[in-house]
């Protein structure tokens, strides 16, 4: 059976992280925080306000990449909380030696903007949430993911995203 990473996507403030954690301890998966992953110069441009670039994103959505690949050689089906704003980035994601699968968690930026503002301790300032706005591509028809609305409580979503994919807590079957 194919290896599986899901990936839980979505702009800053949408629950990436939470779902995520919720998602690997339900299926009892290893879960990778993309923010992580981000070189020293990536963490302090973003902590000024300054959106990155796509050759900023590059050797980041590398990473990720290979921290896929490595577990799936191992046999690990894995989640990873990144925001994969792009089909380009989601792209290189899935390159990786596995079945790479897409939980875009999506919402009006109102409800973003208010779970922002409450936020502390994280480096990505409100500010650049536009910029992220902006930079979101929608999983096209084409790519293997469900596209989740974000205002429901963690536990729901990773219900509703469980039995969306078929997948089923606790068995680590993809």
């Amino acid at each position: 059976m194919a290896v599986t990473c899901l990936v839980v996507m979505g702009v800053s403030g949408s629950g990436k992280s939470t779902v995520a954690q919720q998602l690997g301890d339900a299926l009892h998966w290893p879960v990778a925080e993309a923010d992580e992953f981000h070189p020293a110069a990536n963490i302090e441009k973003m902590s000024a306000g300054v959106p990155l670039t796509d050759a900023d994103r590059a050797p980041w959505l590398a990473a990720l990449r290979d921290w896929i690949t490595e577990r799936a050689d191992a046999g690990d089906n894995t989640v990873v909380a990144c925001s994969a704003l792009k089909r380009a980035y989601r792209d290189t994601l899935r390159q990786a030696r596995a079945r790479v699968r897409f939980v875009h968690l999506t919402g009006s930026p109102a409800l973003i903007t208010e779970r922002l503002a409450i936020r502390s301790g994280h480096f990505m300032p409100p500010s650049l949430l536009d910029s992220q706005l902006g930079d979101l591509e929608p999983l096209h028809d084409d790519e293997d993911g469900i596209t989740v609305d974000l205002a429901p409580p963690p536990e729901q979503i990773v219900s509703s995203v469980l039995d969306r994919l078929g997948l089923h807590s606790a068995s680590g079957d993809a």
